[in-house]
C-alpha cells in the first residue's frame, strides 16, 4: 500500500509539474517546475512502462548467455560490469544533439521542445534504443544494416546500409560546423579546444607506455589537463602575439576540423580516440551535474515565452513551421536513430546479462533527454532578445549590431547593442552577435547559471569551460562517427574487392578514410560558405536523416515482433515507426516543394540564381553564389533519396510481415539458439 501511494504521489506531482508547463500564461514559469516533471515522467516511464515490455514483449531472460559470454574473445566480446557498460553506452551516445537541438528549437517557445523531449524519449527514444539492443543481443550481437538484412530481406537491408552510410555523412558534417561556428574568430574557445587534441594523445600514451595499467592516474593527469586548457586559452585570449595564432576564420577552422577527423580515423584507437572518449565521460557527466546543481540552487525563471510568433514558420534562426520541423530539430533528445548504431554496435558485445538491458538501453536514453531538458532551460532562461541576437544570422538579422537590435526589438524581443556588448565582454568574446549553431548561446547559459551559482567573477572562464564541454561532446562524436564510417565503407568496398575489406590493412585504411572524411568535409564546406551560418541548410538535413535512422531501426524491430508471433504488442514500435514516417516525409516534402526560399530548398536556388542574373547580388556573394545553388540542389537530391530509401524499407518489411501472417515463405527469424548462462549457473551453485 505504502508503494501504491508513493507512486500514486509521483504521478499527482509529475502531472501537476507537467500542467503547469504546459498551462501557464502571462505569468513566468519557474525553471525548477522543468526538473520535476522530468524526474516524475521517467520515474513512472522506467517503473512501469519500461518494465512491462522488458518483461511482457521482450520476455527477457536472464538466465540465457549473451553474446559476451558465449562469443567471449578478451577483444570485442567481453562480459563487463553494468556500470561500466551504461557509461560506455551513454558516452556513445550522447553527442551534441541533445544541448544543440532543444538551443536550436527554442525559437518556438519552451514549451513544444519540451514537450516533445519527454514524450518522445518515453515513448519512442527509450523503446527504440531498448528494443534494438535486445533483438541485437539475440542476434550474436548483429548491426542494424545486417539485421535488417536477414529479417527484413536483401532489397530492404541493402537500402537500410546504404542509407546508414549517407546518414552518417550528414550526421558528422553538422557536428563539424557546430563546433567551427563555436570558435571562429574566438582566440580562446580555438586555442581550448585544440588543446585537447593533445591532453587526449599524452593521456593514452600514458596509460599505454609510460604508466600501463594506472587508469586512476591517467584519468586524474588528464582531467586537470582538460581543465587547465582552459585557462590557457584565458592567457591566449589576453596575449597580443598567440591570439593572432588562433583568431580564423570560418574556412580556415573547417579544414582544420576535416585534418582531425582524418587523423582520428587513421591513427591507432589507443592514441586518440579511446582517450578522449574515456576523458569525455568525466567531464560530460561532471557538467552535467554541476549544471543540476546550479538550477536547483537558483531555480532561474524562464524568460522565453511559451509559445513565440515563429511558430508559422518566420523564424529567424531556421524556416519553417512547428510541425514538422520542432520534431526534427530535436532529435537526440527525444528519439535518435544514430543510438540504434551503438545498440546493435558495441553494447551488445559488453552485455553480461540481459536483464540489464531494461537499464542500460531504456535508462540510458532517459539520461540523454535530461540533458536535453538541461539545455533547454540553459536556452530559455537568457533574454529572448539576447538569444535571437546570438543565435540569428547576418543574412537575417544584419550585418552590424544596430540593424541587428533593430529588427530583434522590432519582433517583441527588446535587446540593445550595449547589452551584447557588454555580454561579451563578461565572456571573454570581441562580439556575440550570428554566434550561429546553438552552442555559443547554450554556453552563454550555462555559464550564467554557472556563474551565478559558484561565482559571477569567472563568467569568461565558465563561459570558454562550456564551449570546452560542448566541443568535447560534439569532436566525440564526429572522430568515433568517422571511424565507424570508415568501417561500414570498408565492409561494402570488400564486396568488390575482399582486401580492401580488411580493416588493418594501411592502403585501405586511408583510402576509406579519404572517402570518409571528403564526404563530410564536403557538406561541412557548404555550411561555411553559406552566408545565413549553414544552420538553415544543414540542421533540417541533419534531422529528417537521424529521425529517418530512428525509422528504420523501428522497422526491423516491428518486423520482429511480428515475425515472434507478438503482433498485439507490434505497436510498441508501430506506434514511434508511423509518427516517425509522417513527420521526415511530411518534413522532407517541405524541404522540396516549399515556395519559401527559407524552407524550400528548389525555391532558395531558384531565387538565388535569379538575384544573381539580376545582377542583386553583391560582390562577395555573386562571387559564391554558383556554388550556393549547385549545393542547394544537391541537398534536394540527398533529401529525396533519404525518402526513396525509407520507403523502400517500410514497404519491405510491410512485404515481410504480410507474409509471415498470410501463412507464405518468409525469412525465419535469426535469433540464436538458447544456451544458459553458465555465469548465472556459477553464481547460484557458489
Amino acid at each position: 500500500m505504502l508503494k501504491i501511494l508513493l507512486w500514486i504521489l509521483v504521478g499527482g506531482l509529475g502531472a501537476s509539474a507537467v500542467g503547469g508547463i504546459a498551462l501557464q500564461r502571462g505569468e513566468t514559469v519557474n525553471s525548477l517546475w522543468f526538473i520535476i516533471a522530468a524526474v516524475c515522467v521517467y520515474a513512472l516511464a522506467y517503473r512501469f512502462y519500461a518494465a512491462w515490455i522488458a518483461a511482457k514483449v521482450l520476455a527477457v531472460n536472464p538466465t540465457r548467455a549473451t553474446p559476451a559470454e558465449r562469443l567471449d574473445n578478451g577483444r570485442d566480446f567481453v562480459p563487463t560490469n553494468k556500470w561500466i557498460v551504461f557509461g560506455h553506452h551513454f558516452a556513445a551516445i550522447a553527442g551534441p544533439g541533445p544541448l544543440v537541438g532543444p538551443t536550436l528549437a527554442a525559437q518556438f517557445g519552451y514549451l513544444p521542445g519540451t514537450l516533445w523531449i519527454l514524450i518522445g524519449a518515453v515513448l519512442g527514444g527509450c523503446v527504440q534504443d531498448m528494443v534494438t539492443l535486445f533483438f541485437s543481443t539475440r542476434r550474436n550481437a548483429r548491426s542494424l544494416g545486417q539485421m535488417a538484412r536477414d529479417e527484413i530481406g536483401v532489397l530492404g537491408g541493402t537500402a537500410a546500409l546504404v542509407a546508414t552510410f549517407a546518414i552518417m555523412i550528414i550526421l558528422i558534417a553538422v557536428l563539424g560546423l557546430v563546433v567551427v561556428n563555436a570558435m571562429k574568430h574566438s582566440p580562446w574557445a580555438t586555442s581550448t579546444v585544440a588543446a585537447t587534441i593533445p591532453v587526449a594523445m599524452i593521456v593514452g600514451l600514458y596509460m599505454r607506455s609510460i604508466r600501463p595499467g594506472r587508469v586512476l592516474e591517467a584519468s586524474i593527469f588528464g582531467v586537470a589537463l582538460l581543465l587547465a586548457s582552459v585557462a590557457y586559452g584565458g592567457f591566449v585570449d589576453r596575449s597580443e602575439t598567440w591570439r593572432v595564432v588562433f583568431d580564423h576564420d570560418g574556412l580556415t577552422l573547417a579544414w582544420a576540423v576535416i585534418a582531425y577527423g582524418f587523423a582520428a580515423a587513421v591513427f591507432p584507437v589507443w592514441l586518440l580516440l579511446a582517450p578522449r572518449d574515456y576523458l569525455s565521460t568525466f567531464v560530460k557527466l561532471g557538467t552535467i551535474t554541476l549544471l543540476a546543481i546550479a538550477i536547483v540552487i537558483l531555480r532561474p525563471d524562464v524568460k522565453m515565452p511559451a509559445l513565440t510568433p515563429f511558430i508559422d514558420g518566420t523564424g529567424p534562426i531556421f524556416g519553417g513551421k512547428l510541425f514538422p520541423f520542432v520534431f526534427i530539430t530535436i532529435a537526440c533528445g527525444a528519439i535518435s536513430g544514430f543510438h540504434a548504431l551503438i545498440s546493435s554496435g558495441t553494447t551488445p558485445k559488453l552485455l553480461t546479462s540481459e536483464r540489464d538491458i531494461r537499464m542500460i538501453g531504456y535508462g540510458g536514453m532517459l539520461l540523454e533527454s535530461f540533458v536535453a531538458l538541461m539545455a533547454m532551460i540553459a536556452a530559455t532562461v537568457l533574454d529572448p532578445g539576447v538569444f535571437f541576437a546570438i543565435n540569428s544570422p547576418a543574412g537575417v538579422v544584419g550585418a552590424d549590431a544596430a540593424a541587428a537590435v533593430a529588427k530583434i526589438s522590432s519582433w517583441g524581443f527588446p535587446v540593445t547593442a550595449e547589452q551584447m556588448q557588454a555580454l561579451a565582454a563578461q565572456m571573454g568574446e570581441a562580439s556575440l552577435f550570428a554566434r550561429t549553431g546553438g552552442a555559443p548561446s547554450l554556453a552563454v547559459g550555462m555559464a550564467s547559471l554557472f556563474g551565478s551559482a559558484f561565482g559571477n567573477g569567472f563568467l569568461a572562464l565558465w563561459y570558454h569551460f562550456a564551449i570546452m564541454f560542448e566541443a568535447i561532446f560534439i569532436l566525440t562524436t564526429l572522430d568515433a562517427g568517422t571511424r565507424v564510417g570508415r568501417f561500414m565503407l570498408q565492409d561494402m568496398l570488400g564486396n568488390f574487392w575482399p582486401k580492401l575489406g580488411e580493416t588493418s590493412w594501411t592502403p585501405s585504411v586511408m583510402l576509406s578514410s579519404g572517402i570518409v572524411v571528403a564526404g563530410w568535409g564536403y557538406f561541412l564546406y557548404i555550411g561555411v560558405i553559406d552566408p545565413n551560418g549553414g544552420v538553415n541548410i544543414l540542421w533540417p538535413l541533419f534531422g529528417i536523416a537521424n529521425q529517418m535512422l530512428a525509422a528504420i531501426a523501428l522497422c526491423v524491430a516491428t518486423g520482429i515482433l511480428v515475425k515472434s508471433n507478438k503482433l498485439r504488442h507490434a505497436w510498441i514500435s508501430g506506434a514511434p515507426l508511423a509518427w516517425l514516417v509522417t513527420i521526415t516525409s511530411t518534413a522532407a516534402w517541405e524541404k522540396l516543394v516549399s515556395p519559401d526560399v527559407r524552407i524550400g530548398f528548389f525555391a532558395a536556388a531558384n531565387d538565388l540564381s535569379a538575384k544573381l542574373e539580376g545582377g542583386l547580388l553583391p560582390p562577395e556573394k555573386a562571387h559564391i553564389a554558383p556554388q550556393l545553388i549547385l549545393n542547394l540542389h544537391l541537398d534536394a537530391a540527398i533529401t529525396l533519396s533519404f525518402v526513396v530509401l525509407l520507403w523502400l524499407i517500410v514497404l519491405d518489411m510491410l512485404r515481410a510481415v504480410y507474409r509471415h501472417l498470410s501463412g507464405r515463405p518468409a525469412l525465419p527469424l535469426s535469433e540464436a539458439p538458447h544456451c544458459p548462462s553458465q555465469l548465472i549457473e556459477n553464481w547460484v551453485r557458489d
